[in-house]
C-alpha cells in the first residue's frame, strides 16, 4: 500500500458513517439590509459611502454632468501626468482632462508600464453598501484585472443603481464565470505583527466617484 493510499484509508476510517454525506452549511448572514439601513434608497447610498470611507478610501457623490470635472479634479489633485484606462471607457468621463495623457489598455501594455503610470480609471460591475465593496468583472469600462491591481492609484466610477445592500444580493446578480475582483478600500494587510501595510497586492490609494442621477 502506498503512502497516499494509507492516508486515504485513515481518512475514510476517521469519517466513519459520515462518509459521503453533506452536512448543512449555515446561512445566517443577512441577505437583505434590515432596520435603519434599509429605510430608503438614500440610506443604502449613505451606508455605502460610510463603509467606503471606513476602509480609508476617498469617496464623493457627483451628478452625471459633473462626472468629467470630478474625474479631472481627482487626477489633478494627485498631479497625475499619465493614466491607463480600459479601451472601452466612455470618452465623456475624460472630456475635461488637460495635461494628463490617457493610455488605452491593450495586451501590449506590460506590467512595467502599468506600474509606472500615475493611476487607473475604471468603472465597475457592482458595489455593496454593507461592506463598502466595489466589484469588477472585466466587463464594460473595467478592463483586465491588472488595471485594479498594478497601478498605485485606482479611481473607480460607480453608478448609484449599481449599489446593492448586501453581498448575497451582489452574488445573485453577478456572473460567477467571469473574473471577479472584490475591492474594499486600498490594498492592505495586517499579516506582519498586526501592523497595517498598504499596497502589498494592489493600489495604495482608492478613490470612488458615486454617480447619482
Amino acid at each position: 500500500m502506498s503512502s497516499r493510499e494509507e492516508i486515504l484509508r485513515r481518512v475514510r476510517e476517521a469519517l466513519g458513517g459520515a462518509r459521503g454525506t453533506h452536512p448543512p452549511v449555515p446561512r445566517g448572514y443577512a441577505r437583505r439590509l434590515s432596520g435603519a439601513e434599509a429605510e430608503t434608497r438614500a440610506d443604502v447610498l449613505a451606508l455605502f459611502t460610510e463603509r467606503v470611507a471606513d476602509h480609508r478610501a476617498a469617496v464623493r457623490h457627483v451628478s452625471a454632468d459633473e462626472l468629467p470635472t470630478a474625474v479631472a479634479a481627482a487626477l489633478w489633485g494627485r498631479e497625475a501626468k499619465q493614466i491607463v484606462v480600459p479601451a472601452d471607457l466612455p470618452f465623456g468621463w475624460l472630456a475635461e482632462l488637460e495635461g494628463v495623457r490617457a493610455l488605452a489598455d491593450t495586451p501590449l501594455v506590460d506590467v512595467e508600464t502599468l506600474a509606472a503610470v500615475d493611476g487607473a480609471v475604471t468603472g465597475c460591475a457592482m458595489a455593496v453598501a454593507q461592506t463598502g465593496t466595489v466589484v469588477l468583472d472585466g466587463g464594460r469600462a473595467q478592463g483586465r484585472r491588472a488595471l485594479s491591481l498594478v497601478p498605485g492609484y485606482h479611481l473607480c466610477v460607480v453608478q448609484a443603481d449599481q449599489i446593492v445592500g448586501t453581498v448575497p444580493e451582489a452574488i445573485a446578480r453577478l456572473d460567477p464565470s467571469r473574473p471577479l475582483t472584490w475591492i474594499s478600500g486600498p490594498s492592505a494587510t495586517y499579516d506582519i505583527e498586526m501592523t497595517r501595510v498598504e499596497g502589498v497586492h494592489g493600489p495604495r490609494h482608492l478613490e470612488v466617484l458615486v454617480v447619482e442621477d
